[in-house]
């Protein structure tokens, strides 16, 4: 267990490790269990039969899933773009030195990480209309989504900012930058460094997010597999397929956000090995060390 975790959960002993690993073991029977009754009931009813998996080994149906998987990441592209803009302004608001900013920005986070996503898209598809604000097709899915995530990364900026030490803003401001070049040039790059990991776990629960798009007809992949299975009357093996798809799409970015936090626990490790090692106070009074 690294320091980071040992700050947040004490290091379990030997009887919290035998119970932890027999909850595994009893929670991988209870999995396996499961699958296999699935995949039982499954072939009971004929689901598992080839010509029912036939289709999806042409082009064209993967070709049309493709093109949904392709909308679901251009909307995670825009929404992770303008919610991290947004909320590293947050951010540096809930920091702010001014009172009023600091109480907009934090009663905008506060508000908007409690209200969920789906609402927000009922607002624009059905509010915001009312008041002549009918957004594009695109921006009915985006524009929700970047409300609500810009809060969540306003808190991991927020959080990443502050876990730095003080003295790299106060050696900043001792060679005479300003505060807001000591926050642009010295603070903010490495905290950024720093938040890599998160950042990109949150990336993760956004993609998940653009399954909203079915509320507002925009054809991302999940919508895509819904028209699919009314088609092709293929309903479980159409959504296995998509299941499948968000998994490896999940699956990759959780494995960069694992990369990137072993690499900087490495890096970070270094570091620390090479400061110089302290010194002993000289001695006075001509008295010895012993």
């Amino acid at each position: 267990m690294n320091s980071d975790q040992q700050i947040l959960f004490d290091t379990p002993g030997p009887r919290a490790q035998r119970r932890i690993r027999i909850a595994t073991v009893l929670g991988a029977l209870v999995l396996l269990g499961g699958l296999a009754l699935a995949v039982h009931r499954f072939a009971a009813y004929g689901e598992l039969a080839a010509e029912r998996w036939q289709p999806f080994t042409t082009w064209p149906i993967w070709r049309y899933l493709l093109d949904g998987l392709g909308n679901t990441l251009l909307a995670a592209a825009a929404t992770a773009v303008l919610s991290a803009a947004l909320g590293l302004l947050l951010a540096l608001g809930r920091l702010s030195a001014h009172r009023p900013l600091r109480w907009l920005a934090g009663a905008y986070v506060e508000v908007f990480r409690t209200v969920p996503a789906l609402l927000l898209v009922y607002v624009t598809l059905f509010a915001l209309p009312r008041y002549g604000l009918n957004l594009p097709l695109f921006w009915k899915l985006v524009a929700p989504l970047v409300v609500s995530n810009s809060a969540a990364f306003a808190e991991i900026f927020r959080a990443g900012i502050k876990a730095l030490s003080r003295g790299q803003t106060e050696a900043g401001l001792a060679i005479g930058l300003r505060r807001s070049q000591v926050m642009r040039l010295v603070v903010l790059p490495q905290a950024v460094r720093q938040l890599t990991p998160s950042l990109v776990s949150q990336l993760v629960g956004l993609l998940k997010d653009t399954s909203l798009g079915f509320v507002v007809s925009y054809t991302e992949l999940l919508y895509s597999g819904q028209v699919l299975a009314s088609y092709t009357h293929l309903l479980i093996q159409t959504f296995l397929v998509v299941a499948l798809i968000y998994l490896v799409v999940n699956a990759s970015l959780s494995k960069v956000a694992r990369v990137l936090q072993a690499r900087n626990g490495r890096l970070g490790t270094r570091g620390r090995s090479a400061e110089p090692a302290p010194t002993a106070p000289p001695l006075t009074g001509g008295g010895t060390a012993r």
